[in-house]
């Protein structure tokens, strides 16, 4: 029989589609050779640095120059922003009623190799280390400017994630505003602490650790999980065991074990699931609220196997046709090299 599942940092609802389940491995694509993209026409690759704006910040080889050859890690201003730097932050109405606002803010791209045809799943182990020491290295910088209320990291791969340069790369977004979404996160977790005197997440990681059946993957530091409500097949959290609410807050000793973490979790999708296309986040707590008891950091991993159709739009419930359980078994069960 279906079941509606909540999950109790989000309180949101999913229906679990027991009567339509599909085994996890039949999730994997057929495989398509796709046609080459040439290092000559990527803007991202090594080499083509006059293609894309001055960088920001580089990891490079000592005696290289800024914007030239040599770098491993390469995080330059996005040449299409969502938002950009100058403007005003004040908030002004049209008509007495329309708020709007200039959109001032950040988007950068973080380039996550010189090598055009590699993943995190790929990758070295120091190189997806050094991918995020750098998002530690921008979240901290732009949290620090008052203008901004948020910063959010995330990475598209793949079409169907929302990716335009195959090249590896993630995102990050610095906003003015606390997006809705976001508030309504930050509310429930205070709503629960404040019923309980406890972290709604720390809650989900004690008991994602003594049920087991759901855990993918655990470290000293990192617990690694389907969520019980996951709201599409193998989506999976991956939080830090000491709270900290957030992501700005993590030690650069911590944020290697978590590059380790991470492109274990990739690994164990990428070679079943034949490199799906998939999204993360991570989500962290307003800029101005870096340390309240309430929230816990997270990243939150979501690999674009199924599709969003009419019912989820309208209704907001999603449906999720692989049971939580039987998708961490699976997880765990993958290979993670």
């Amino acid at each position: 029989m279906p079941e509606l599942r909540q999950n109790p940092a989000t309180k949101e609802w999913v229906i679990i589609a027991t009567e339509r389940a599909q085994r996890p491995e039949e999730f994997a694509p057929p495989v398509v050779e796709e046609k080459e993209e040439t290092k000559n026409h990527c803007p991202f690759c090594e080499g083509n640095e006059s293609l894309t704006p001055p960088e920001i910040l580089a990891y490079r080889s000592y005696g290289s120059k800024p914007n030239t050859p040599g770098w491993w890690i390469r995080i330059i201003p996005n040449k299409f922003p969502a938002l950009v730097p100058q403007g005003n932050v004040r908030r002004s109405k049209q008509e007495e009623f329309f708020r709007y606002m200039d959109g001032v803010g950040e988007h950068e791209v973080i380039i996550e190799s010189p090598r055009h045809n590699e993943s995190l799943a790929t990758m070295s182990q120091k190189q997806v280390e050094e991918v995020f020491l750098a998002y530690r290295e921008r979240f901290i910088t732009l949290s620090q400017d008052p203008r901004f209320e948020m910063v959010m990291i995330f990475k598209n791969h793949g079409r169907s994630a929302g990716t335009s340069v195959r090249h590896p790369h993630s995102q990050v977004i610095a906003t003015p505003i606390t997006p809705m979404h976001l508030r309504h996160r930050l509310e429930e977790a205070m709503r629960y602490f404040d019923d309980t005197g406890e972290c709604v997440f720390c809650a989900m990681i004690k008991k994602e650790s003594a049920f087991k059946e759901r855990i993918v993957l655990e470290t000293d530091n990192f617990s690694v999980f389907v969520p019980f409500a996951a709201s599409s097949p193998f989506e999976t959290w991956i939080l830090p065991k000491k709270h900290d609410s957030s992501f700005q807050s993590i030690t650069s000793e911590r944020v290697k074990e978590l590059g380790f973490v991470m492109k274990t979790v990739l690994c164990k999708i990428h070679e079943p699931l034949r490199d799906p296309d998939y999204n993360y986040v991570v989500r962290s707590s307003p800029s101005h609220e870096k340390d309240v008891e309430y929230y816990h950091w997270h990243i939150q991993l979501v690999p674009r196997v199924s599709s969003v159709a009419g019912f989820e739009l309208g209704s907001g419930i999603f449906i999720n046709s692989v049971i939580p359980e039987e998708a961490a078994r699976f997880l765990r069960a993958a290979s993670s090299t």
